[in-house]
This record gives structure tokens, C-alpha cells and sequence, in this order.
């Protein structure tokens, strides 16, 4: 008898426990998402804000009225975040309690462009953002027009300056050659304002380590500044002009 009793009481307890779990469950599906956290995935809010992707979140949603948890869709808010210009990608989910959250990927710039029409930045991926009311990004500065297969070209480039230490505190400007018959670029240096003739983008991990070597020869002779241009677009060779 005491056995069927134990019984009874566990089915008992496990029946309150399913009826309380189903009870918050559907409690927490009624709950309206005002709270958003945002996450930024690389690094802090440079371009975009805590508070600009809260706001556009709230304003997307009060738009469709108040929703539920059961009713939000996520997909459509995730591509209205990737609409704007700052940003790369967003994915949006929702805590067990209730809170809507993002996981926001902002634009990387690799290059600005600052010519006679406009001013933009291209990122990574070669898409133009605009500039930002929050922060400056330190990359090259090109004031030539870009377009066709020079603006892949520069990007690509860019692209380059950027994941190299080096080159990304050296190198500030970069400026498509006018008038070559193919295309090339010329670098503009931090450090003693040299011209670098970079060429076309054939053989560029040699050029770039020619360049390497060749400015630790001129720091360690204290020579860095005694030269108006460095050529990397011959062979085996660096031809200099002081």
C-alpha cells in the first residue's frame, strides 16, 4: 500500500511541476520584448551605437503594433538591421525571459575615398558606408574617382594594408597612377613622406617584403628620411630617388 501511496505522489508532483512550467511558459509568450540586448561581435560600437540599434529595434516593432514573443519575426528584423549602412550582419534571438537581443557585426572600413563629388568609406567586403557622426576610422585616404577593375583593385590593396601591421601604421594614402596604360597604385607614408610606386598587384608579397626589409635598413641607419620615392616595381631590386 505504502508503495502505490509513493506513487501516487510522485505523479502528483510531477503533474504540478509540468502544469507550473506550461503556466510561465505561456506567461512568458504573452510578454511584450521592449528590453534589447545588443552585442557587438567585433569590438566596441565605433560606427553604430547601443542606442541607435535599440532604437531602430523598438521602432520596428511598435511599427507592427505591440507583438508577442509567439509573434516577432525574427528574420524580418534581422534584415532590417542589415539594412543599414553600418552594418555587415545582425542576428536576433530571444532570452527565456522574454528579452529580444542582437548580435550586431558592424562594417569594417579599409579605405576612404575623398575626391571633388563625394566621401565614403569602402569596407572589407568593397561596399561603400558613409562616414560616421561617431568615430573616424584610421585607414588610407585615396582622392582619386574610383571605378571598374581599379576599384577592385584598390580594395583588394586596401585590404592587404590593412592586415598588416606594417603597412597599416605606415601606409596613409593610396592613389591610382594617371594615365598608365594598366592599372597601378602609388602609397603615401606616415613616416618619412616617401612616395612609394607600388606598381600593378603582380607579385605583391614580394614587393611588400622588399619594402619591409628595406625600411628597417633605413631606421636602423637613421636614413629615413633621405628619400623622395622608393620603387618596388622592378625584379630583385629597389630603385630609390633622394
Amino acid at each position: 500500500m505504502k508503495k502505490y501511496i509513493n506513487v501516487i505522489k510522485f505523479i502528483l508532483s510531477l503533474f504540478v511541476i509540468v502544469l507550473l512550467y506550461g503556466f510561465a511558459a505561456h506567461r512568458n509568450s504573452l510578454k511584450e520584448s521592449k528590453d534589447v540586448q545588443v552585442i557587438f561581435e567585433n569590438g566596441d560600437n565605433l560606427f553604430v551605437s547601443y542606442e541607435t540599434v535599440n532604437k531602430l529595434l523598438i521602432q520596428k516593432l511598435e511599427s507592427n503594433s505591440k507583438q508577442s514573443k509567439e509573434n516577432i519575426n525574427l528574420n524580418n528584423l534581422e534584415q532590417f538591421l542589415r539594412s543599414n549602412e553600418m552594418i555587415e550582419n545582425a542576428e536576433i534571438f530571444l532570452t527565456l525571459s522574454g528579452e529580444l537581443g542582437a548580435i550586431i557585426t558592424q562594417r569594417t572600413p579599409v579605405l576612404r575615398v575623398a575626391n571633388e563629388t563625394e566621401t565614403y568609406y569602402y569596407d572589407k567586403l568593397g561596399i561603400k558606408m558613409p562616414l560616421s557622426d561617431n568615430y573616424s576610422a584610421r585607414v588610407p585616404i585615396t582622392t582619386d574617382t574610383i571605378s571598374g577593375q581599379g576599384e577592385l583593385d584598390i580594395i583588394i590593396l586596401s585590404n592587404i594594408i590593412r592586415n598588416d601591421d606594417f603597412l597599416r601604421k605606415q601606409i596613409i594614402g593610396v592613389d591610382q597612377v594617371k594615365g598608365s596604360p594598366n592599372i597601378q597604385f602609388e602609397l603615401q607614408t606616415r613616416i618619412g613622406d616617401q612616395r612609394i610606386i607600388f606598381g600593378d598587384l603582380s607579385r605583391m608579397e614580394e614587393k611588400i617584403a622588399k619594402l619591409k626589409v628595406f625600411y628597417q635598413k633605413m631606421m636602423l641607419d637613421s636614413t629615413i628620411n633621405d628619400y623622395k620615392s622608393i620603387n618596388l616595381k622592378f625584379h630583385n631590386q629597389i630603385v630609390c630617388e633622394k
